[in-house]
């Protein structure tokens, strides 16, 4: 075995021994006083090395420059050749109440990845602002990146009070407006605190300048900030990194997520959907006579064995069966683009969520974000620094969870050509978990076979079996095209039926809500029975709104070749004039949830058999295009 497996569990000795630690990220505009605000913790805890500061000091005075508190943190030569910090800096530092990881990224828009990345790792955020210059554009978008990145915990220390004369009344001014931006996005900044990093007013000891501000200083706040722990009472969730051979056994390695593992626990890999239950779990040591560990949780590297001998890859998310991951092959996503190329609608890029790399395609941009003032721009493409709301499909299903569920397999990135270009949280609003969709459930099965052939009830009934599948927004026409469609053909000679959305919610499908889920399973059932009347000889038409892509798939692969998607197009404007339900009006009052085209998504076919545009065509007009249509593809 590798070190993968190295850190299992700890023991109670090394419990003990470890003090509490909190990681923090410092974010700031260029030259707000990041850098200086961290040296003078640094000096102010007594957390330098001995005769660093000394050194650093006497090193100033050599090169003949003033010495500067940031100097005391620069890790980089580059920083100090050119003023500005340039990459992340992890640097520690530590009070009486515990030790601290402080991840100083940088401010200006050219390096907004890097605070980015530093965020991600982060349990809390000191958010700097210069006093002087006030809440500029940079604050703001900083502000909703931590919002983002999911970061609750958010302290503002106003720096360089110093320039600002320790003004009560500009401190007042820049405290109302920041705190205003941050709760209308969702932030709640626990302290705002005035501050001179310079001249050390209120980092650890109370500013005696600043006697009218009464709140803690930045460590004390710090202090009381609660320390991210590893998230052992969520799901289960073990992102597979690799598969190791050795000896008889098959381990299989990854980092414990969230929660916990045990031996005899029954696991269930997404998006495979493979069961096992866990044998061993394995470890390596060179003391005599350890015992292999019966159990671990989040926040430990573990390889397992399994009772029985599965095929498992790298990417899946191995989870309790009862507690499994979304599988869908189709989210919604808040962006942040980084690319040098603005990310264009249509375009692939690679997903990498935890362990997991598949091709995705930007199927739609719903919005741009402007982080200055939440103001909403449509746009076909989203440029470097603007933050998004896009929809992401791939070809393959993907096992992920909801951003506000589980943060940990809820964030993700976007590469193009090998540099990461965008990253992101998972929202599955409007979408379902497809989990049950695909997954069969019954065993010892075996269809039964007809002696009598399709081709023979063709050639007995005059026409081949089929489904003719109309989707389309509701008031775009389908039931109303259906049903004269059944009129028309049945006067022809035709075997047909229609099954309509609400009749089949009746009977069949009465249990069934309209939440994402059972809006798959609805469609799922009536593609199953529409597959049978094909098989009869029947020509079915179905009316439904059927808004998923991947269901009208799944549709489509019962049918098989008798399967023909017809598109009734009508926008949501025209459909809106017709509401012939009144459900448009209900639905923009908020009386109905989840209401397609308004509160829920549609996915337009993206190559229909047949489009039938009831918007610019008249009634008389598309059912002479559709008989049309029947005759020359079914008619024998």
């Amino acid at each position: 075995m590798t070190d993968v497996t190295a850190k299992i569990a700890p023991t109670s000795s090394e419990i003990a021994s470890v003090r509490d630690l909190m990681r923090i990220v410092i974010v700031g505009h260029v030259d707000h006083g990041k850098s200086t605000l961290v040296g003078r913790l640094f000096h102010d805890t007594g957390s330098l090395p001995d005769g660093r500061f000394e050194a650093i000091k006497a090193q100033s005075e050599k090169r003949g420059v003033p010495f500067e508190w940031a100097f005391l943190m620069d890790a980089l030569q580059a920083e100090r050749d050119q003023g500005i910090t340039i990459d992340t800096s992890q640097i520690w530092f530590k009070t009486d109440a515990r030790d601290y990881t402080i991840i100083d990224a940088p401010g200006h828009k050219e390096f907004l990845k890097n605070m980015i990345t530093g965020a991600a790792q982060s349990d809390a955020a000191l958010l700097i602002i210069d006093a002087h210059e006030g809440v500029k554009e940079q604050s703001k978008r900083h502000g909703y990146l931590l919002h983002l990145m999911g970061i609750k915990q958010v302290a503002v220390a106003v720096n360089k009070m110093d320039l600002a004369g320790y003004d009560q009344k500009k401190f007042d001014d820049i405290e109302r407006e920041y705190r205003a931006y941050l709760t209308s996005i969702g932030v709640t900044p626990t302290f705002v605190i005035p501050v001179s990093a310079r001249e050390g007013d209120n980092i650890v000891t109370q500013s005696a300048t600043m006697s009218w501000y009464k709140g803690p200083t930045v460590v004390k706040a710090l202090d009381s900030f609660i320390s991210g722990k590893p998230e052992t009472e969520a799901p289960l969730r073990l992102p597979v990194q690799d598969v190791y051979k050795f000896d008889q056994r098959r381990i299989i390695a990854g980092r414990i997520e969230t929660g916990r593992i045990a031996v005899g626990d029954e696991l269930i890999f997404s998006p495979s959907n493979k069961k096992a239950r866990v044998k061993t779990i394995e470890y390596w040591s060179t003391i005599p006579g350890a015992k292999a560990p019966t159990a671990s949780e989040a926040g430990y590297s573990v390889g397992i064995t399994l009772d029985e001998q599965i095929f498992v890859e790298r990417g899946e998310i191995a989870s309790h069966v009862e507690t499994a991951p979304v599988e869908t092959d189709v989210f919604r996503a808040r962006i942040f683009w980084l690319g040098h190329e603005p990310m264009v609608l249509g375009k692939a890029y690679k997903l990498k969520l935890g362990t997991l790399e598949a091709q995705v395609t930007v199927q739609s941009i719903e919005r741009i974000i402007d982080t200055s003032d939440l103001s909403n721009s449509a746009s076909s493409q989203v440029e470097r620094n603007q933050v998004a709301e896009v929809v992401l499909r791939s070809r393959r299903m993907l096992a992920l969870d909801s951003f506000i569920d589980l943060p940990a397999t809820g964030r993700f990135v976007l590469v193009e050509k090998f540099d990461i270009a965008g990253g992101g949280i998972i929202s599955m609003d409007g979408y379902s978990d497809q989990r049950d969709a695909i997954t069969a459930r019954g065993t010892n099965i075996t269809r039964a076979e007809h002696t009598i052939t399709e081709e023979a009830r063709a050639f007995r009934n005059g026409h081949k079996g089929g489904v003719l599948w109309f989707t389309g927004l509701s008031g775009a026409g389908k039931s109303t095209l259906a049903m004269a469609l059944e009129k028309r053909l049945f006067d022809k000679g035709y075997h047909v039926y229609v099954l309509d959305g609400d009749n089949v919610r009746h009977g069949l499908n009465a249990n069934l809500s309209f939440s994402p889920e059972d809006r798959t399973e609805n469609i799922r059932r009536v593609g199953e029975v529409a597959a049978l009347f094909e098989r009869a000889g029947t020509l079915v038409i179905t009316a439904f709104i059927s808004p998923y892509r991947s269901d009208r798939d799944r549709a489509r692969e019962a049918a098989g070749t008798g399967f023909h998607e017809i598109y009734v197009k009508a926008d949501v404007a025209t459909c809106e004039t017709r509401d012939p339900k009144g459900l448009y009006a209900k639905a923009r009052s908020g009386e109905i949830k989840d209401f397609t085209g308004i509160s829920a998504p549609y996915e337009a076919p993206e190559t229909p058999e047949l489009v039938i545009d009831t918007a610019s065509t008249d009634l008389e007009e598309c059912l002479h295009q559709l008989v049309s249509y029947v005759e020359a593809k079914f008619r024998v």
